[in-house]
C-alpha cells in the first residue's frame, strides 16, 4: 500500500484514474510495468474497456503497450474523431496467437479453424471487447457471393470488425477487397445506432512503407496487423515508438 502510495501521489494525469479500476487489477499493473506511461496506458485501457484480470494479464505478457502505440491504420482520416483514437487503441501491430499449435505451413484456413477452435483465447488476444459473429461470413452482392473470414463486433466501438486473414505478406490489393467488405456490411448488416465497420487484414509479415502507401487514400476505416506465435517485438520497431509526449497526447483520448 506505501508503495502504490508513492508511485502515485505526484501523478496528476494517473492518480484519479486508480480509484477506477479494481484494486486487483492495480496491483498486476504496477508490479508488472515500470514505465510510467505503461502503466497508464494498461490503466486507461483497463478502465475503458473493461479487461478482466486475464486480460489484463495476457495484453502485458503480449506488450500490448508497444503494439498498440505502433499499429498501422488510416483510422485518424476515416473515423470520426470521437471515435479514431479509442479505435486505434483497439488495434495492434502485432497479435500473438501462443495458444495455437500450427506448423509454419498452416493454411489460411487451418489458421481460421485454429483461431476458431480456441475462441476465447482468440477474442482474449484480440482484446477481450470482441464478440464472436461468424467466419466465413457470407455476403450477398447483385447475385455473387462473397465469405469474410471472421466477422467479430466491439462492444466499446459498438461497430462490426472485419479481419481477413492473411498467410503470406501484405499485398496493397487487399485494402480494395476490404473495402468492398466494408461497404456491404455498412450497406447490408450495421444496424441504425452502430458506428462504420472496420476492418482488420491480418497477416504473417508486412513492409510497413508498402502499408502505409496502401492506406494513404482508403476511405473505409482500415487496419494492417500482423500475426506471431511469440511474445518478443522485434528490437528493430522499438525505435519507431513515439515520442513520450505524444504518447501522453493519445492516452488523453481514452
Amino acid at each position: 500500500m506505501r508503495e502504490f502510495y508513492l508511485l502515485y501521489r505526484d501523478d496528476i494525469r494517473v492518480q484519479p484514474l486508480v480509484a477506477q479500476i479494481a484494486w486487483t487489477h492495480n496491483l498486476i499493473i504496477f508490479q508488472r510495468c515500470k514505465d510510467p506511461l505503461a502503466r497508464e496506458f494498461y490503466i486507461r485501457m483497463t478502465r475503458k474497456f473493461g479487461w478482466s484480470k486475464n486480460v489484463l494479464i495476457h495484453q502485458i505478457e503480449n506488450q500490448s503497450h508497444e503494439k498498440s502505440l505502433l499499429s498501422q491504420t488510416n483510422f485518424d482520416k476515416a473515423l470520426a474523431p470521437e471515435l479514431h483514437d479509442q479505435a486505434k487503441l483497439a488495434l495492434k501491430d502485432e497479435y500473438t496467437f501462443d495458444f495455437l499449435d500450427l506448423s509454419e505451413t498452416h493454411s489460411e484456413r487451418e489458421l481460421e479453424r485454429a483461431l476458431i477452435a480456441r475462441i476465447e483465447d482468440f477474442l482474449r488476444a484480440m482484446g477481450g471487447m470482441f464478440a464472436f459473429m461468424g467466419s466465413q461470413y457470407r455476403l450477398e452482392v447483385d447475385g455473387k457471393e462473397f465469405l469474410i473470414d471472421l466477422l467479430l463486433f466491439h462492444r466499446r466501438l459498438r461497430c462490426l470488425v472485419a479481419v481477413e486473414l492473411k498467410i503470406g505478406e501484405f499485398q496493397p490489393e487487399f485494402v480494395g477487397k476490404m473495402q468492398f467488405y466494408l461497404t456491404a456490411l455498412d450497406r447490408q448488416v450495421r444496424q441504425q445506432d452502430e458506428n462504420p465497420s472496420i476492418g482488420i487484414i491480418l497477416c504473417k509479415e508486412k513492409s510497413r512503407t508498402i502499408v502505409e502507401y496502401a492506406l494513404h487514400d482508403a476511405s473505409k476505416p482500415i487496419g494492417v496487423a500482423t500475426y506471431e506465435i511469440t511474445q518478443t517485438l522485434p528490437k528493430e520497431l522499438k525505435g519507431q515508438l513515439p515520442m513520450p509526449e505524444e504518447i501522453a497526447a493519445l492516452l488523453e483520448g481514452i
